[in-house]
């Protein structure tokens, strides 16, 4: 039997064929567009994140560099040390202490230091 070879439209087999290729290309297509889209959105969300962060670190720096100069104004404003052995200035400068302590000014190391420097004189 010899098979003739057919002209024109394509078959059924052939048009099936050439929509699956269409239909497989368009989702490749489409699925590479939301990749691109979803790395796109989260390089712009690391960006946002890394800004964030950064002027979150610059307010802490400008709170801190305000508190020093607080605690540089008060310091330069804080007359000269009691003299050594003056036992009611002592109890003064203890209480100063304390109630900068407890205002948040000085830590609790830079207390115990004061501290220590107040009762060794």
């Amino acid at each position: 039997m010899i098979m003739r070879r057919r002209f024109g439209r394509p078959g059924l087999l052939g048009t099936m064929a050439r929509t699956a290729v269409v239909a497989g290309t368009a989702q490749a297509v489409t699925g590479g567009m939301a990749r691109h889209a979803a790395e796109r959105d989260a390089e712009r969300d690391a960006q946002a994140q890394a800004q964030e962060t950064t002027y979150q670190s610059q307010a802490e720096i400008a709170h801190l560099r305000q508190q020093l100069d607080t605690v540089q104004a008060q310091q330069a404003a804080a007359p000269a040390g009691p003299a050594p052995g003056g036992g009611g200035d002592m109890v003064a400068e203890l209480e100063k202490l304390a109630s900068l302590k407890s205002a948040g000014v000085l830590s609790d190391d830079e207390f115990a230091a004061d501290k220590a420097r107040l009762l060794s004189s």
